[in-house]
């Protein structure tokens, strides 16, 4: 291919980023192509009712334009969907006493159903991704793309519910610690009561996430934590910190820890992290929801 040895010329119903190796792409020019519509469709069934040699312009067929439209519209732009509808109500359609064939929008419907869709992997992780987003930024059409999901792309809820209960810690956390509450109990409500007696409990831990005030303060923490560790790589624990239920265990040094709740407001200051990042601070609380409150405390105990 680098080379110009040989010309490839490709196309695949999935996402090429996803599934074509990386070498290959970049020695290509890649063309999106849309998904053709209804117009499309008719244009070529009337292409085919015209055409005497290869379509079904032999035979004397009357068409309504209603049943036109309907098996487009059903065909969804997949045309050879559209073509083979016509074709089966050509060739089993009663033909009037004059020889002709009438298809009527009743036909039509016989003809043709609306597809089962299945999406591919490529559909479902926009899906998914379109479904997270929404959730994070408060907008109920996180539902909407639930319900298409599951009712029309035949997608598990399953999936659904998993990603809710990350975004209710990723995007929610403390703010509103039942948004916790309410995605887990959707998801026994659907182990216990299954698909669709599940579905108003799952619309309904949905509307509380997007409705609920967002924070990112917990997934900003363990982000914040992992990089110390990394930057530490080995921790030692502090000596009045380490365990001291065993006899010798003052000769070791592991003394001087404060009890908290002996002191005012169950609170006393002192070392939790190794030395080397002893003043770090992981949880910075926002001003949204009940981190406000949990923010108050913190600056309360930062200023002791």
């Amino acid at each position: 291919v680098e080379k110009g040895t040989i010309t490839f010329i490709g196309a695949t119903t999935e996402n090429p980023f996803h599934y074509v190796n990386g070498a290959l792409m970049s020695r290509s020019t890649l063309f999106q192509l849309e998904a053709l519509t209804s117009e499309h469709s008719l244009v070529a069934m009337r292409r085919a009712l015209a055409d005497k040699d290869r379509g079904l312009g032999f035979m004397e067929l009357q068409v309504d334009e209603e049943a036109l439209l309907h098996i487009a519209t059903m065909a969804n732009g997949d045309i050879r969907r559209a073509l083979n509808a016509l074709e089966l109500a050509a060739l089993t359609t009663a033909p009037e006493v004059d020889g002709s064939v009438h298809i009527t929008l009743e036909v039509a419907e016989e003809s043709i159903r609306r597809p089962i869709v299945k999406a591919d992997e490529s559909t479902q992780y926009d899906v998914l991704s379109a479904f997270h987003k929404s959730i994070r930024g408060s907008s109920d059409a996180a539902l909407f793309w639930f319900l298409y999901a599951v009712e029309k792309l035949g997608m598990d809820p399953m999936t659904f519910i998993r990603r809710l209960i990350a975004a209710s810690s990723e995007d929610i956390g403390l703010a509103n610690p039942q948004a916790m509450v309410q995605a887990v109990s959707a998801l026994e409500a659907y182990r216990n009561n299954g698909w669709p007696e599940a579905k108003l409990n799952i619309a309904q831990a949905i509307l509380f996430a997007v409705e609920s005030p967002k924070s990112n303060a917990v997934y900003t923490a363990i982000s914040n934590a992992m990089a110390s560790m990394d930057e530490i790589k080995s921790a030692e624990v502090p000596l009045h910190l380490r365990d001291t239920h065993y006899k010798g265990a003052t000769a070791l040094g592991h003394e001087g820890y404060q009890y908290p709740h002996n002191f005012p407001g169950h609170y006393v200051k002192q070392e939790y992290l190794p030395k080397e990042i002893s003043q770090r601070v992981f949880y910075q609380a926002t001003e949204q929801g009940n981190e406000i409150k949990i923010r108050h405390n913190q600056r309360l105990r930062r200023e002791q």
